[in-house]
């Protein structure tokens, strides 16, 4: 899979607030998928898991089966992946230009 399709699958994942409330409460600690239901009432079981798929097509959660139960963890790479590509350089570039302004509104 090319990093362009892999970056287009992380977007989608976090590009749905539910799914970016699920990555939330994985960040604090591993879950299983029933306490990721019981986290969110509205949603009924068989949403969970398709939002759960999602993520873990982009690779931001990763499952484990433990005997009966299902534990998500947090996979924060591709985010990272995602900053140091795009956020970061983005950045850079606003600091140069706030940094150039300052310069100019004090000379």
């Amino acid at each position: 899979m090319s990093i362009e399709s892999k970056d287009d699958h992380v977007f989608k994942a976090l590009a749905h607030p539910r799914r970016r409330q699920m990555l939330d409460r994985l960040k604090e600690a591993p879950q299983t998928t029933g306490a990721l239901c019981d986290a969110f009432p509205d949603m009924d079981r068989c949403t969970v898991m398709q939002h759960l798929k999602v993520l873990e097509e982009a690779d931001l959660v990763i499952a484990q089966r433990q005997g009966r139960e299902r534990w998500n963890h947090l996979n924060a790479l591709p985010i990272k992946q995602i900053h140091d590509r795009w956020i970061s350089g983005y950045a850079t570039h606003a600091a140069s230009i706030l940094e150039r302004l300052k310069a100019d509104l004090e000379g």
